[in-house]
C-alpha cells in the first residue's frame, strides 16, 4: 500500500517503498545539507499525516539523508535570512507541527543517519524511535550559537535520553560530539561504516515487519505514553494497550504457528 506515497510528486523528500511494508523516506536536499526549509517542513507532515490516518500502510519506516555528507544540517538559515519575526515565527510554528508529526508516527521509525545531524536535524533523529548512524557522523546542538535554543523537542529529548547535567552541557556549549559518543550516551544504537547505515536499518525494519503489525503499534503507543507517567499509570497504559490484542486473529495464528512449529503468517487483523 506504501507505493500510493511513494508515487506521489515530492519536491524535497524521496520516497520509496524499498521491500513490501518498508518505507523509506529520504531527506533529499544534498546541496543544502539537507537542511529543512519551509517546502520540507510542509511535506513531512504531509507524508506523517497520511501515515497516521492510516497505519496499515506500512509496517516500518526509515528516515535517512541524501549523499554522505549530512543526514540534516537544521532549519536552512540561508531562507530565514531576512525573515521578519513575524514569518520567522510562522515558520517555526510549522517545524513544530512537524516534529509532532514524526512523534505521531504509528509504526516504528528508525533514522538512518548517513551524516551530521545538527540543531534540527538532531531533534528529527531524536524525534525517531531508534537511530542506527555511519561511525564518522557529528552530532550537535548548535541554536545557542545563533541566538535561538533548540526549539524542536532538543531540550525535552535529549534530556530523557542521557540525563540532564550532560543535555544541558551539550546544549549550553553549542559543541559537536561524535558518533562513539552518541552510542555510548545511548543516543544511537549502533554505528557502522559509512555506506552501510541503510543497510542495516532496513535489516531491522525487515525483522519487525515479519512481526505482528497491531502488537507493535500497541506496543509503541504503551512505550511512548507510559514514559510520560508515573510507574503505576504506565503500567495500567500496557494493559489498556495489551487487551485490543487478545481478539485479534494475529493472537489466535502466533499461538498457532507455535504448535505447529512454522513461521507465523500475521494479516494485521
Amino acid at each position: 500500500m506504501t507505493h500510493v506515497l511513494a508515487a506521489r510528486s515530492w519536491e524535497t523528500l524521496r520516497v520509496e517503498e524499498a521491500e513490501p511494508g518498508l518505507l523509506v523516506v529520504t531527506l533529499n536536499r544534498p546541496e543544502r545539507a539537507n537542511a529543512m526549509n519551509t517546502p520540507l517542513g510542509e511535506e513531512l507532515i504531509a507524508l506523517f499525516g497520511a501515515l497516521e490516518a492510516a497505519p496499515h500502510l506500512c509496517h516500518a519506516v526509515i528516515l535517512t539523508g541524501a549523499g554522505e555528507r549530512a543526514f540534516c544540517a537544521g532549519a536552512d538559515l540561508a531562507e530565514r535570512n531576512g525573515m521578519d519575526d513575524e514569518a520567522f515565527a510562522r515558520q517555526h510554528y510549522m517545524f513544530e507541527r512537524m516534529m509532532r508529526a514524526l512523534l505521531a508516527c504509528p509504526v516504528p521509525l528508525i533514522a538512518a543517519v548517513n551524516g551530521a545531524a545538527f540543531a534540527g536535524g538532531l531533534e528529527l533523529m531524536l524525534s525517531c524511535d531508534f537511530a542506527y548512524a555511519v561511525d564518522t557522523a557529528r552530532f550537535a546542538f548548535t541554536e545557542v550559537t545563533r541566538g535561538i535554543m533548540p526549539g524542536g523537542g532538543g531540550t525535552q529529548h535529549l534530556p530523557r535520553s542521557i540525563g540532564a547535567r550532560r543535555a544541558k552541557e551539550i546544549i549550553f556549549t553549542g559543541e559537536p560530539f561524535s558518533a562513539a559518543e552518541a552510542l555510548d550516551w545511548g543516543i544511537v544504537n549502533r554505528l557502522c561504516p559509512p555506506g552501510e547505515v541503510l543497510g542495516l536499518a532496513l535489516a531491522t525494519a525487515r525483522r519487525i515487519a515479519g512481526n505482528a503489525p497491531i502488537a507493535i503499534r500497541q506496543a509503541k503507543k504503551a512505550i511512548d505514553h507510559g514514559l510520560q507517567a508515573d510507574l503505576r499509570t504506565g503500567m495500567q497504559l500496557e494493559i489498556e494497550a495489551y487487551y485490543p490484542l487478545i481478539p485479534t486473529a494475529d493472537r489466535r495464528e502466533g499461538i498457532a504457528a507455535f504448535n505447529e512449529k512454522r513461521p507465523p503468517r500475521f494479516t494485521g487483523r
